[in-house]
């Protein structure tokens, strides 16, 4: 069986990042360590960590004509990614990503998107071609909303499962959320879907339910250590995350996302879905950098005989992985 072809949709920024004791208060200047440049942007690492698990994955984006956005095109030369739709935008620069990391792998990031911020739905629409027969059209919120929309929408028309990573958060219309399938927000996320007071705690299934009243299919909702829980109308269930021990966690969420569309593109169903997905998670956090963390299918099956869990029928049959 030939391996799924997932669109993902998103952004690319360039990862500078250093190390610090502990994060930062209002106004404190620390010292850091560890300075790297590294790949990044939540749509180019949920790529790589399709392609990574052994996906067939075209990717839509636009870099800067500059030194960055080259080298990401020999990322995804590397990783065998179709760039056919990656367009170079003149006059831009790509973005930049500036990311915290304390010692116990808590992170924080700014990001300035550059040449994320020209992705237009008319480059989706230019490049339709993508979506034909693909099993899942991933997308995030780095990109103009107008973009992801327009992904959701050609990924409803192709009959593609439609995953919809909502970060970073902003509220979104009904119209939207009505084009994705499955919205995976972490629970801070889901408030500010939901129209929400983060401060004004509720129970996340209730969280859940209230965003697929506006028209989500399916809700993953992550909850870091705690795993992840799938809310639909009828049902609901809480995946437990693995233990590991955490190193760096800023690739979690993408590694999370790729293993999940990995996965549902396998035709797994969503529940065992997640379970993979969180294995992906779990495993990303235990090395540092995000592309370098970013699982292959030998280290998921290395995991699940260690733990004693069988592992996906696609990931024990792959070659080298028996």
């Amino acid at each position: 069986m030939p391996p799924p072809h997932i669109a993902v949709v998103g952004s690319y920024a360039t990862g500078l990042t250093m190390r610090v004791e502990r994060l930062p208060g209002c106004g404190e200047t620390l010292l850091g360590t560890g300075y790297r440049v590294d790949y990044g942007g939540k749509g180019s690492n949920q790529a790589v960590g399709c392609a990574r698990l052994g996906a067939r994955v075209s990717f839509v984006a636009r870099i800067g004509d500059d030194s960055f956005g080259q080298m990401a095109l020999a990322l995804y030369r590397e990783e065998a990614i179709d760039v056919s739709h990656v367009k170079s935008t003149k006059g831009t620069p790509t973005g930049i990503g500036f990311i915290v990391v304390d010692a116990g792998g808590n992170n924080c990031i700014v990001l300035d998107p550059g040449a994320n911020d020209h992705l237009t739905a008319k480059d989706i629409a230019d490049s339709a071609s993508v979506f034909d027969g693909v099993s899942v059209v991933l997308t995030q919120l780095e990109i103009p909303v107008a973009a992801a929309t327009a992904a959701m929408a050609c990924g409803r028309q192709a009959g593609s499962i439609t995953i919809l990573n909502p970060a970073p958060v902003r509220p979104l219309p009904a119209s939207i959320l009505e084009l994705v399938d499955i919205l995976t927000p972490n629970e801070s996320e889901a408030y500010v879907l939901a129209g929400r007071d983060p401060e004004r705690k509720v129970e996340a299934e209730q969280v859940a339910h209230e965003l697929i009243d506006k028209g989500v299919k399916q809700v993953v909702m992550t909850l870091g250590e705690e795993g992840a829980l799938i809310v639909s109308a009828e049902k609901t269930t809480h995946i437990g995350a693995i233990r590991v021990a955490a190193l760096d966690t800023v690739g979690a969420g993408d590694a999370f996302n790729a293993g999940l569309a990995v996965a549902l593109g396998w035709g797994a169903p969503l529940e065992p879905a997640v379970r993979f997905a969180a294995v992906a998670g779990g495993l990303a956090v235990t090395k540092e950098g995000v592309i370098p963390a970013l699982p292959r299918p030998e280290e998921v099956l290395s995991y699940c005989r260690q733990s004693g869990t069988a592992p996906p029928e696609w990931i024990a049959g792959r070659p080298g992985c028996i």
